[in-house]
């Protein structure tokens, strides 16, 4: 039996999915570093688990009402 493995790395495309981004807003957060990314030679690639901490970091929380 084959266990499939999620990547812990994906591409852009895959990275934009996930972010609910477009492929082009993706490529401008890359060029201007305000995402987290890692160059494989040519290929710029997305941890996972970077993502979820870069998402977790730019969540805005609700103000509670006093």
């Amino acid at each position: 039996m084959h266990t499939a493995i999620a990547p812990r790395l994906v591409g852009i495309g895959a990275a934009a999915q996930y972010i609910d981004m477009s492929v082009h807003t993706v490529y401008t957060m890359v060029s201007q570093r305000r995402i987290p990314f890692v160059k494989m030679g040519r290929l710029t690639k997305f941890d996972v688990t970077e993502l979820d901490r870069w998402i977790k970091k730019n969540t805005t929380m609700p103000k509670t009402a006093t």
